[in-house]
């Protein structure tokens, strides 16, 4: 696109009403943020799953198939990474149920601007960058939870970086819920059966969130081993015409994946890596107390973290292993903490109201999450 029509759009889009700074609902779009691996196999079994990217998960019901998610270095000019679905196991007996979608959920408050329900309801745009290892089609759906409504358009991937935009336009039923929930889901149907594929295919418009309406026409990412899929840039933006990638500093992007996942990790030379501080309540028990950069979206988060005994407490020059360890929901039910309170036991060793800290055993692997996803 020249910048006189990347030009256009963007004044197009500031009279359609949106425009301006902050204008990506996605968060993460560029791929960039990846707290919880940069690789992960053997994903494909019935589930949400959470592996990589941050934000983005996949949902796989009732496939053979498998694949592997990874922070890809391959990615068109201005990015510097991408997220790659590469297929492990194919499967070309495809069942009524089965599906495979990469998706992004959207809170109801970070929505609003879009109007919709209403008679003032704005359109909006779809942009992303994707590449394959072959031609092929899929299907992006912006789909309204709260109303259960939704609005199709297929795409083609290449063996090349291709940016395919996509209009949106207003819809004046159903109203938002201004809340944390998922209000907007963001979804590509890279493989489905019939049950999902049996259905009517309607362009760009509007309708009731029929399943078999879902992935009319699409290709099977399972269809043989060699299949790639690769997609960045990703922006959701309030208008009727696509605009340039609105790219955030790296800081911007982890703060915003943050208030959804947040993951301290051991690095190398750091075996006995500190989690948190605080004191003894007993001399079994104790509390610590995690600083958070950000509010988290729900409260109290979960704790994902790896068996207790990876994980001791230290206190005046002694070390005990910890038997249990787990969120205080008591102390993190409010809205707007920015301290998370963990609980721990241990066999004996502590002293009531002596300090303590909970650090890793001898384990450059350990790590310690907060998870508070759609």
């Amino acid at each position: 696109m020249s910048k006189a029509a990347e030009l256009a759009n963007l004044i197009g889009n500031i009279n359609a009403g949106g425009g301006g700074v902050n204008r990506n609902l996605v968060i993460n779009g560029a791929m960039n943020v990846a707290q919880r691996s940069t690789s992960v196999t053997g994903l494909g079994a019935n589930g949400t799953n959470y592996s990589t990217v941050d934000r983005f998960y996949t949902y796989a019901n009732g496939t053979a198939g498998r694949f592997t998610m990874t922070q890809d270095s391959s990615a068109p000019d201005g990015f510097a990474n991408s997220l790659k679905l590469d297929c492990t196991t194919a499967d070309t007996s495809i069942a009524a149920a089965e599906q495979l979608v990469l998706a992004q959920v959207i809170e109801g408050q970070n929505l609003q601007r879009i109007k919709k329900g209403t008679a003032n309801a704005l359109p909006v745009a779809v942009s992303f960058y994707v590449k394959g290892n072959a031609s092929a089609t899929y299907m992006c759906a912006l789909v309204d939870n709260d109303n259960n409504r939704m609005s199709t358009k297929q795409f083609s991937v290449t063996t090349d970086w291709t940016r395919i935009t996509i209009n949106v336009p207003a819809d004046t039923t159903g109203a938002l819920d201004d809340d944390n929930a998922g209000s907007f889901n963001l979804n590509f149907y890279l493989h489905a059966g019939s049950n999902l594929t049996g259905g009517t295919y309607t362009e760009s418009t509007w309708g009731a969130s029929t399943d078999a309406n879902r992935a009319v026409g699409i290709s099977s990412f399972f269809d043989s081993t060699d299949r790639t899929f690769f997609i960045t840039g990703v922006q959701l933006e309030v208008g009727q015409n696509p605009t340039e990638f609105e790219h955030k500093t790296f800081g911007q992007d982890l703060i915003e994946c943050q208030r959804y996942y947040t993951q301290e990790t051991a690095a190398s030379g750091s075996p006995y890596k500190r989690y948190g501080f605080g004191g003894w309540n007993t001399s079994t028990a104790g509390e610590i107390f995690i600083p958070l950069s950000t509010p988290m979206r729900d409260s109290p988060p979960t704790l994902v973290s790896k068996a207790a005994a990876n994980y001791q407490a230290y206190s005046a020059n002694a070390t005990d292993a910890l038997t249990a360890i787990a969120i205080n929901a008591e102390s993190n039910n409010g809205t707007n903490n920015r301290i998370v309170g963990l609980t721990f036991s241990t066999s004996g060793g502590g002293v009531a109201g002596e300090a303590v800290q909970v650090t890793a055993t001898n384990d450059t692997a350990s790590y310690l999450a907060l998870d508070a996803e759609l």
